[in-house]
């Protein structure tokens, strides 16, 4: 069996599900030839630049302008027109990439973003392949985008997430809720006490884990502010030199400040709650790790659609307000039973072995 699996770097969520599914498949079944790719290495360099800054400039700098873009390419009367020239669009700066596609010739085509996906339905249409195609969703709500004529299998985070795409007219055999496949570090099971001990942090304190991807935006110093006299933090700068230098400058004695981190894993495996955006991955990821979400600043549109399904399940709250940060969380440290009811429903929703589940209905 050969294996395409295809993502674009257009936030890091696609990347990290991709190489999940490349990872499980190298380490438990290698005799089947896989090989990963990012779709904007095919792309001429123009698009290929304006694709990936495009999004990271407009999440960071101007949120309503993706917010009303988001919209405006979902709604129902536009899309004709939105799909239009986003498919001309496409097929114009990424021939390489259905190039490579073509001469690849392979049985399936797993696509972690929409535009590998459209590029490969578009292909499956006009016969110039015949690989299938699956798309992988890595939000729980579904744009328009993600859906192509020609896509064989949806796989999907959530049965909420399947009857969206029954509404769109997906049969619902095409449709499989196994989870968003999520890196094997997040399965294992790590001993808390012993993190705590490796972190220098204290037994037996109420932690909360705060951090808000790779760029570190949000009201991350206000929430710290707020929280440190109550509760053990770790704050996740990331990338934000700045946030790091100024909380490290604070030097609260119950918050642990770290920069860019690898082992995000550990840091939930000790933590109570994590104070977080909601995005795909990020969700997934706490809820394998049985990690209590609380949601902010979430991006407009696939994040605040994110954010309405785990409420919809009872596993999460979103916070409007930086200032009530502080009471929901002493609600939650001072009412662990609260807490543990929250953990037996994500115990029920959890899907830690998305990856092997895929493998399981493609072979």
């Amino acid at each position: 069996m050969k294996i395409i699996i295809t993502y674009a770097s257009a936030g890091a969520g696609h990347l990290k599900a991709a190489e999940a599914i490349y990872s499980y498949l190298k380490e438990h079944h290698k005799e089947i030839d896989v090989k990963i790719i990012d779709v904007l290495t095919k792309a001429n360099a123009l698009f290929r630049l304006s694709y990936k800054y495009t999004y990271l400039l407009m999440v960071k700098y101007a949120l309503l302008l993706w917010h009303w873009g988001f919209r405006i390419t979902h709604n129902r009367p536009l899309r004709i027109f939105t799909r239009e020239i986003s498919s001309l669009t496409n097929r114009v700066n990424t021939k390489d990439f259905a190039k490579f596609l073509i001469e690849e010739k392979a049985d399936f085509i797993i696509s972690t973003h929409f535009l590998p996906s459209k590029i490969a339905a578009s292909l499956r249409i006009s016969r110039k392949i015949s690989s299938k195609l699956v798309t992988v969703i890595t939000d729980f709500g579904v744009h328009r985008f993600w859906i192509s004529k020609g896509t064989d299998i949806y796989v999907v985070a959530s049965g909420f997430t399947k009857q969206q795409l029954i509404l769109e007219g997906i049969k619902e055999e095409s449709i499989k809720v196994i989870g968003i496949p999520l890196d094997a570090k997040f399965t294992l099971k790590y001993e808390k006490s012993a993190l705590l001990k490796k972190f220098n942090l204290k037994q037996n304190k109420f932690t909360v884990l705060i951090t808000t991807g790779s760029f570190g935006i949000g009201p991350i110093e206000e929430i710290v502010d707020l929280l440190h006299n109550n509760a053990q933090i770790i704050v996740v700068c990331a990338n934000n030199k700045r946030l790091f230098k100024r909380l490290k400058n604070k030097n609260y004695p119950s918050v642990l400040t770290l920069g860019f981190v690898n082992n995000i894993q550990e840091l939930m495996a000790v933590s109570d709650i994590i104070i977080t955006k909601p995005g795909g991955l990020t969700i997934s990821e706490a809820l394998v790790m049985e990690l209590v979400p609380v949601f902010i600043h979430p991006i407009p549109g696939q994040e605040t659609e994110n954010a309405k399904i785990l409420e919809k399940y009872g596993v999460s709250l979103s916070i409007e307000r930086t200032e009530d940060v502080r009471e929901v969380i002493l609600d939650y440290k001072y009412n662990p039973e609260k807490l543990n009811k929250i953990r037996e429903k994500i115990r029920e929703i959890k899907k830690p072995f998305a990856s092997q589940e895929l493998y399981n209905v493609i072979r």
